[in-house]
């Protein structure tokens, strides 16, 4: 990108290696040979430190591990097979893998990232068994292409096509997807082949590159390529090969990367996960060369969207493109918040919170989390959802489990396979505890162990035991997020601790813990209303950091039929005509005219401001009826 970044790249690869970058700062270090250019203030524990304990969060994620283990990988290479030449005789999946399809084979490097970081959050070996079949099969492709290392489920003219700016969908996109599932198997399994394949995938599309003038690479970006920057720069942390890096500054995008380097926000009309990417590969890059013009892209696209951009469940984009600034009031569609689009948000922002520290990210990744990702598996099928319908009566559409493979599915098998990495960080004396979410975690270098259980958001607290306290100095920083505005209480072994902290802070604990120690701490949920960002009268109620749905019963939806999106566009099928969208208020505060239902946890119902009585409950449990999110308050 600057010749500054490329010299700065060569010194750094003399360094030896200490504190290492990997997906996000601290994981798998003992893997890299990079020693990272920036102060950082908290590092990644590995996936492999903490285990879920029972709860939604592991629900999940065991009904994606099944999918995962369920898929045939003879399907699945059916289309890299027929590219190479190879006898095959499987029946090739359905969606976005067809051989007609420009993008075929993205599928794969998400499912081997699924089993790997599966195997990682579980220690299971079925998954790395999977995964190393994976990676086998894929260097046997790659060996008989005979391409110089080159590997996709498509021929390289695709390529030459997105080179040349001649009509083509997204050929870099999927080679990204396969490095980056071949980085993973490494990173999580060990899986030594994967880093042989994906390193000579590197060196084909660095010498497919480097050649290119400027000129001819500003055309190239105008095809969308996926993480191709940041699948460079984790390689590069890898192998210490400066070319590695030098393969990411070649997909710097200047039309749009340069506005956000001077804090400019031009995004209304771009694809919005076309973009996000772009900014998770700058992260990466500051991280390893220190360039502080990457850092303000990341920081200030991040603050643009959340401000600017972004839906009350943390979403965002409507038919999957940003709009202009603040305008959320006129983009409640059926098509909004594409759920790829918060699977990199939340990517992103684990690289910012490790550089900072700061509350904030911790905060909106919660609300992220809950809201949107947690919400976008079917509990009754473990499909995934492409959208989050916002329309007033529309309800969220699955795919199926062998004919769709859209991006949503590809992130799908990756974001509840990897729930762990963002509950806890550390920094050299303590951990931070950013998520209430059942688990264990092991951090070896302080033979410590930390228990957390918790039924939240059912209850607004959580109770965590030192199981081990390995020398005991270890402090606990537990986050106050900024919605506990009705304060907080701690008290260790059932003694009341003083809390000074404010909301939008975290809780410091300093002790010399004991096994067995237990703290307990309650993070009173209140209820409030929060207004679309142009309009004071369109807005959204919510208990705490949960977002609350009006249930509007499931007319015209029965069977299982209605929520396999490729099927039936169900989706643009009429509303009932009684959808309540519209909530007489009167001024009165939300507290009295939405009433807990005794009994049933974050159950609520307003009463007296519509025709009938409305249920109100979490989104994210309403996974097979009518919703609505956003009302006209009147």
């Amino acid at each position: 990108m600057n010749t500054a970044r490329t010299l700065l790249i060569v010194l750094l690869c003399a360094l030896d290696a200490a504190i290492a970058h990997a997906q996000c700062v601290g994981e798998c270090a003992s893997l890299l040979t990079v020693q990272p250019g920036t102060h950082v203030a908290a590092m990644s524990f590995d996936l492999q430190d903490v285990r879920l304990l029972d709860g939604r969060f592991r629900e999940n994620m065991d009904r994606d591990g099944r999918w995962l283990l369920g898929i045939d990988i003879d399907r699945l290479l059916h289309s890299w097979r027929v590219n190479a030449g190879m006898p095959t005789h499987a029946r090739p999946l359905g969606g976005w893998e067809g051989l007609d399809v420009e993008l075929r084979g993205h599928t794969a490097g998400h499912v081997l990232s699924g089993l790997a970081m599966m195997y990682a959050s579980t220690g299971d070996t079925a998954y790395r068994r999977k995964a190393d079949s994976l990676v086998a099969a894929l260097a046997e492709i790659q060996r008989v292409l005979h391409q110089g290392g080159y590997l996709s489920a498509f021929p390289q003219n695709l390529v030459n096509r997105a080179i040349e700016g001649a009509s083509v969908w997204a050929p870099w996109y999927t080679i990204h997807k396969i490095m980056a599932g071949l980085i993973d198997a490494y990173r999580y399994t060990g899986n030594r082949q994967a880093l042989a394949v994906v390193t000579g995938m590197g060196d084909w599309a660095y010498h497919k590159l480097e050649n290119l003038s400027p000129e001819q690479l500003a055309i190239m970006h105008r095809t969308e390529f996926g993480g191709m920057i940041e699948a460079a720069y984790d390689l590069y942390a890898l192998t210490g090969n400066p070319r590695d890096a030098k393969l990411g500054e070649f997909f710097y995008d200047h039309s749009v990367l340069d506005p956000l380097s001077r804090r400019e926000d031009r995004l209304a009309g771009l694809h919005a996960n076309t973009q996000i990417p772009k900014i998770i590969g700058e992260a990466r890059g500051y991280e390893l060369t220190a360039d502080d013009r990457a850092k303000t892209i990341a920081e200030f696209f991040w603050q643009t969207v959340i401000d600017h951009h972004t839906y009350v469940t943390g979403g965002n984009s409507d038919d999957e493109f940003f709009f202009q600034q603040d305008q959320i009031s006129r983009h409640i569609s059926r098509a909004t918040t594409e759920t790829c689009n918060s699977y990199n948000m939340l990517k992103l922002t684990r690289h910012l919170f490790t550089w900072s520290a700061d509350v904030r990210y911790a905060d909106y990744y919660e609300r992220t989390l809950y809201n949107h990702i947690l919400a976008s598996e079917d509990p009754a099928s473990g499909m995934v959802a492409y959208f989050m319908s916002f329309a007033p009566g529309t309800f969220r559409t699955y795919c199926t489990r062998d004919n769709s493979f859209w991006c949503c599915v590809g992130t799908g098998f990756e974001s509840h396979a990897k729930y762990g990495e963002g509950i806890y960080y550390h920094d050299t004396s303590g951990i931070y505890v950013n998520l209430l979410i059942p688990s264990e975690l092991h951090w070896k270098e302080k033979e410590f162990t930390l228990v957390q259980r918790t039924e939240y958001p059912d209850e607004a607290a959580t109770h965590l035991t030192v199981a081990k306290a390995g020398r005991g100095d270890v402090r606990l920083y537990i986050r106050y997020p900024s919605w506990a505005v009705a304060g907080a209480t701690v008290a260790v072994n059932g003694k009341d601790v003083s809390v000074h902290e404010r909301p939008g802070s975290y809780i410091t604990l300093s002790r010399n813990w004991k096994d067995g120690d237990r703290i307990d701490v309650t993070l009173p949920m209140s209820l409030h209303l929060e207004a679309a960002n142009d309009n004071p009268h369109v807005a959204a109620i919510l208990c705490g950091p949960i977002v609350l749905a009006g249930d509007m019963g499931t007319a015209g939806i029965g069977g299982d039929e209605p929520f396999a999106a490729d099927q039936h566009d169900y989706m643009n099928a009429p509303v009932p005509g009684d959808v309540i969208t519209a909530l007489r208020a009167g001024g009165r505060n939300v507290n009295e005219w939405v009433i807990p239902v005794q009994g049933r946890p974050l159950e609520f119902q307003a009463v007296g401001a519509a025709a009938r009585v409305v249920t109100l409950a979490p989104y994210y449990r309403m996974a097979r009826q009518r919703t609505v999110i956003y009302w006209d308050l009147l």
